[in-house]
């Protein structure tokens, strides 16, 4: 069995002197277990101890149910930074952008243990900002310099002349947490700015999947109920404390190798060979008896030239079960957009039963964990009726 120690990491250059406990973690050492200072340490399960190998112990983000703490071995921490360093390129510089303390921000901190080099810091004291950005983007030195983001980080930067010029002298900028809508992508691409999409959670130390194509150390497959399930050398062993839990999501294969499986959904292209993800198989809606994909409705919304972000839920109607809800942030010096607008522009594009009955905009779309949208929060911003 393996020890374990709550870490307090601070946001910013705080996230420094989490450095050493994390070295000594992957190197053997005590696992650690990071909350947010200021915040109060995650609890454990009485009498928990994690795994024999166990470095550090992440939170999930709990968008449905109730968050579990996946047990990550230094193993699988080092599988994945030095599979990240080698599909980007080489090892480099990394700044830290995000909340340290979930696994895409604490990350970034272990590759950068991994290659042995310093990374820079966002000040985020006052919030995510341009400004922030451009400024420890401007001390960050390195022949290569890296940095991940939540797509509303990115739909940020690119509205910001200055902050864009700083993110497209990036060699890689990782966006994960959250689907990235393909008018994004391609704003950004536009731009000059070197975006890698990834997917993976907690219970695979961060992403596993870049641009659609599985790391060196990683395996994707698809169950026969349609959910992706993730394998090779970055999985936790299971969750602190829930070997119940741990027996319903991890499984082994007649060769020895280990999976997790996920509730997503999604597909191997045929033509790419690239996988796509198509969205939680628990977000989709049942309106009038014909079920929507949220996913091709944010994308589609998206697409419309006034809508920067956008999360659709289904919510409670009398007369159809439930209806299709979006929340938008409307983009940068656009007009917000009315139900009747949107509805009018998505005709034609999507099935008449997936355009939006309900619409609200909203400054900032409400999230659980870094980039991640809260559902629940969110349907709870429509009433109970129109």
């Amino acid at each position: 069995m393996t020890s374990l120690r709550p870490l307090a990491i601070g946001s910013g250059d705080a996230a420094r002197e989490a450095l050493p406990a994390l070295r000594q973690a992957l190197d053997g050492g005590r696992a650690v277990i990071p909350y947010g200072v200021g915040g109060v340490p995650t609890a454990v399960p009485e009498g928990a101890t994690p795994d024999t190998g166990t470095a550090l112990v992440v939170g999930t983000s709990g968008s449905t149910g109730t968050p579990k703490l996946a047990m990550l071995p230094g193993s699988s921490l080092v599988a994945s930074a030095t599979a990240t360093h080698e599909r980007l390129g080489g090892p480099g510089t990394w700044l830290l952008s995000m909340p340290p303390h979930h696994i895409a921000g604490v990350q970034v901190l272990v590759r950068s243990v991994v290659a042995g080099t310093t990374p820079g810091f966002v000040e985020l004291d006052g919030g995510f900002t341009g400004r922030a950005f451009v400024r420890a983007s401007e001390a960050l030195v390195g022949e290569r310099r890296y940095t991940a983001l939540v797509p509303t980080q990115l739909v940020r930067l690119l509205d910001d002349a200055e902050a864009t010029a700083a993110l497209a002298s990036f060699d890689a900028v990782l966006v994960g947490g959250a689907a990235s809508a393909p008018s994004l992508l391609a704003r950004a691409a536009d731009l000059g700015v070197r975006v890698v999409t990834t997917y993976g959670m907690s219970e695979t130390s961060g992403g596993c999947v870049y641009d659609g194509v599985p790391l060196s150390v990683s395996r994707v497959r698809v169950d026969d109920l349609g959910r992706l399930v993730l394998g090779g050398a970055t999985l936790a062993t299971g969750y602190l404390g829930r070997p119940d839990l741990t027996a319903e999501a991890f499984g082994t294969d007649e060769e020895g190798g280990r999976w997790f499986t996920t509730n997503d959904a999604g597909h191997l292209d045929a033509t790419t060979g690239r996988w796509h993800v198509d969205g939680r198989l628990d977000d989709v809606i049942t309106t009038g008896g014909l079920k929507v994909a949220p996913r091709l409705v944010e994308d589609a919304l998206t697409a419309l030239s006034g809508v920067a972000e956008a999360v659709v839920v289904g919510v409670p109607d009398e007369e159809w079960g439930q209806v299709v809800a979006a929340a938008v942030v409307a983009r940068a010096g656009t007009p917000a957009p009315t139900l009747e607008a949107v509805r009018s522009s998505l005709r034609g594009r999507l099935p008449d039963h997936a355009l939006p009955r309900r619409l609200v905009v909203v400054d900032e779309l409400p999230q659980r964990g870094p980039g991640k949208p809260d559902r629940a929060g969110i349907a709870g911003l429509f009433p109970s009726r129109p």
